[in-house]
């Protein structure tokens, strides 16, 4: 059978690659950050089968699908339709769970309309998104939202003061004119004056026609107080101005349990529908393994069709390492490694075949052993027919692939050309980064450092942890680990902080950033840049900015033009005008060292430290090197940044630190093994320079470099909640209680590293 066949393909850094890719096998690409393989997988394969898929869809159709643009190929034959499982969270507003989009929370409607009594209503009704089922005071969402009035209200202030400390409702916003031209209060009047009457009329009143407004007021114009106008206007519609007004609206909002349903989102009469005491609200609060168990324990002839679709699906979310997940669990509070399990989870149940599965880094978030179920669904998936592209750095799912396509020789400019392509055994032999790292051995930490006092946790019992009792060695490296939902992050970024309240802790997560921001606003580098340019162009600084005079007219400098979609997410494209650069065209006249502003943001940081021969600069960018970033670009928005990535560009500004504790989640997300060794290193300068090092992580490479291991487990969830091990690598390996112990020695050679 003919491969999927790529010719010349030129998408970004990518050297006319011509290749052919098997078909119904398993192709791991791999390689550094910034080698071209998401350029390869996602921006052309995956682009141009998504493209030609989009094609055959009706106008309709196709005026609602993400507009991807053509890939920078000669030509690719022989495509599959796509399935793209990507790392981007599933987000989704308040009524998505996991539930409603794995579809169980379907099979459980459906079941407690049979079984359940007394009987309330069919299927549907069990639906917290239906009239008939939502509970009417929160309106099926669990909770209520009130205004706290000290944050919306200044009372040292009058009306035409600006009283009211909200978008559109301060002085001159065209929202208080309502209040103003109302007749009923004296709008120079300090509201901590008004009378009890006027301060109930201005917050609380009913919609009404006021007596005596102002000559200017509107004929059908009705009066209405602030808090309930507030409410119909951004609380209880999802408006694109109350997406607009997120920021203000999270000052003066407080949430709150609804206190009818208790947070369960359905009515009284849908509660009281019970299977063996449980409502559907009781099962939903169960994580998926018990609700496993629970429904497994049900017997009946008449819906065992029912039960057993409900096990099935419930089985592939535990397979996947999810079974520490609720079904009420909100989708926008999972991690971007959840959310692409979950994705896997939703395929497993399809009959599909001949597709073309495309997956980023599925081994995100995962324990060694966790690593093992998703290896067997991914193998599934093949063997019903299926071709699967992997971008990975893990080894183990290096391992499984059939075929293994090497990206590299390095990043950026120095990358874009297939290094290796062949079996995994002949990936040892080749001479890429990945086949150097798989023909070395791996080693251990033989000389931890010395323990010179302990920060100490006692009887923690936070969600899962079962009174647990800690001591964490202080000045050294101590890496936490244990599999997904074991309690490694509940004891380190949830329970430790109560103890010692100066802990810095750095996660992936996105601080405030906006469009606008990049990699130089965050380096604080963008001032002198424009600066540079200005001085040897003679003309005005402003220019140089995408946030003042230099900034494109069509797109106000963003690079971007937003397609709103109505109720579907807004898709971006580049800018038409400016070409996604967020200038004007005519500021690329003015350069500086023979290069324009565009093309000085489009340098990776590799280039730009022999680009800017100063300590300004040299200091920052190499740092990013050690840290393996130096394939970004300057210009890059932070918010296409991947955690892994955010994490690591936080870590730049804590070297320069000392006497802290510092707590890293996961830091090795996203990095090609030899890329871990830099991280090492760098972790290591930081304990050197009298810090103490906390570092929740799966990764096998960091675990073995650790002064002091922690391994939390013994499983996920209600198995979890206990410290199994803690101790040195040394004594780690000799262990036969933890999970950690048993996928280190495997990892290792152990004679060789212990003698």
């Amino acid at each position: 059978m003919p491969g999927i066949i790529i010719e010349n393909a030129r998408q970004n850094n990518l050297k006319n690659i011509s290749v052919q890719i098997p078909k119904n096998q398993i192709t791991v690409f791999t390689g550094v950050s910034g080698s071209g393989k998401s350029s390869l997988v996602f921006e052309t394969i995956g682009a141009e089968a998504q493209r030609q898929f989009n094609e055959t869809q009706s106008s309709f159709i196709r005026n609602r699908l993400q507009h991807i643009g053509v890939a920078d190929v000669d030509k690719i034959d022989n495509l599959n339709v796509p399935v793209i499982i990507n790392q981007k969270r599933l987000g989704g507003n308040a009524r998505s769970t996991v539930g409603t989009v794995t579809d169980v929370y379907a099979s459980l409607r459906l079941l407690f309309s049979r079984m359940g009594k007394p009987f309330v209503g069919y299927s549907n009704t069990f639906s917290f998104n239906n009239p008939l089922g939502m509970c009417k005071e929160c309106e099926g969402l669990g909770f209520v939202q009130t205004v706290k009035v000290d944050n919306l209200i200044d009372k040292q202030r009058s009306l035409n003061e600006g009283a009211i400390m909200f978008p559109t409702f301060q002085s001159g916003g065209y929202r208080l004119l309502r209040y103003t031209m109302s007749g009923y209060f004296d709008n120079d009047k300090k509201l901590g004056d008004y009378t009890a009457d006027e301060w109930d009329l201005l917050l609380n009143a009913p919609e009404h026609k006021p007596k005596n407004p102002d000559k200017h007021w509107g004929k059908t114009v009705k009066y209405e107080g602030i808090i309930p106008r507030i409410e119909k206007a951004f609380l209880k519609k999802q408006s694109k101005e109350n997406t607009i007004r997120k920021e203000a609206l999270k000052n003066i909002i407080a949430t709150k349990s609804c206190p009818v349903c208790k947070g369960k989102r359905l009515n009284e009469k849908i509660l009281s529908c019970k299977i063996n005491g449980k409502s559907i609200a009781d099962c939903t609060a169960l994580s998926i393994e018990e609700l496993l168990d629970f429904v497994s324990s049900l017997q009946s002839k008449t819906y065992d069709v029912i039960l057993a679709e409900l096990k099935k699906k419930l089985q592939n979310i535990v397979n996947i390492g999810l079974q520490y997940l609720t079904l009420d669990r909100r989708t926008d509070t999972l991690s971007g490694g959840e959310s692409q399990r979950i994705k896997m989870v939703r395929n497993l149940g399809n009959n599909l075949t001949d597709l073309l599965y495309i997956f980023d880094e599925p081994s995100i978030g995962l324990h060694p052993k966790d690593l093992q179920n998703i290896s067997s669904i991914i193998q599934q998936i093949r063997d019903k027919g299926n071709t699967v592209l992997i971008v990975e750095h893990d080894p183990d799912l290096i391992k499984i692939a059939d075929w293994v396509i090497d990206m590299g020789p390095q990043s950026g400019k120095k990358g874009g050309e297939i290094v290796y392509q062949g079996t995994f055994d002949g990936l040892k032999k080749s001479k890429g980064k990945t086949g150097l790292y798989f023909a070395k051995t791996p080693t251990i930490n033989k000389a931890p450092r010395s323990v010179k006092g302990y920060l100490e946790i006692e009887n923690a019992n936070l969600y899962n942890l079962k009174n647990v009792n800690v001591k964490i060695p202080k000045n050294a490296m101590t890496v936490v680990t244990g599999v997904a939902g074991s309690g490694k992050s509940t004891l380190i970024n949830k329970v430790l902080p109560n103890f010692y309240k100066e802990i810095t802790i750095i996660d992936q997560s996105l601080s405030a950033m906006s469009i606008r921001s990049n990699l130089l606003t965050y380096l604080n580098l963008s001032d002198d840049i424009r600066k540079r340019f200005s001085m040897a162009n003679n003309v005005s600084d402003k220019l140089f900015s995408r946030n003042s005079e230099g900034a494109c007219e069509n797109c106000k400098g963003t690079g971007v033009e937003k397609i709103d979609l109505a109720f579907m997410d807004d898709i971006e494209q580049p800018c038409e005008v400016c070409g996604g650069s967020g200038f004007q065209p005519k500021v690329l006249k003015y350069h500086y060292n023979c290069k324009n502003i565009v093309e000085v943001m489009d340098m990776t940081v590799q280039e730009a430290i022999d680009f800017f021969p100063d300590n300004l600069y040299n200091k920052p960018f190499d740092m990013l090197l050690k840290l393996g970033l130096g394939y970004l670009t300057l210009g890059q928005r932070l918010d296409s940044f991947s955690g892994g990535e955010r994490q690591r560009l936080k870590l730049t500004k804590e070297l320069k630190n000392s006497n802290k504790t510092i707590v890293l989640d996961e830091p090795s997300t996203g990095l090609h093994p030899s890329d871990t060794e830099k991280l090492l290193d760098f972790m290591n300068s930081l304990v050197e320079n009298n810090n103490t090092l906390i570092v929740i992580e799966h990764n096998l490479d960091v675990i073995a470099q650790a002064d002091w291991v922690i391994d939390i487990g013994l499983g996920a969830g209600k198995y979890g909640g206990n410290v199994l091990f803690a101790g040195t690598v040394y004594d780690l390996l000799e262990d036969n209680i933890s999970v950690t112990a048993e996928y280190l020695r495997k990892h290792l050679d152990k004679e060789n590293n212990m003698n």
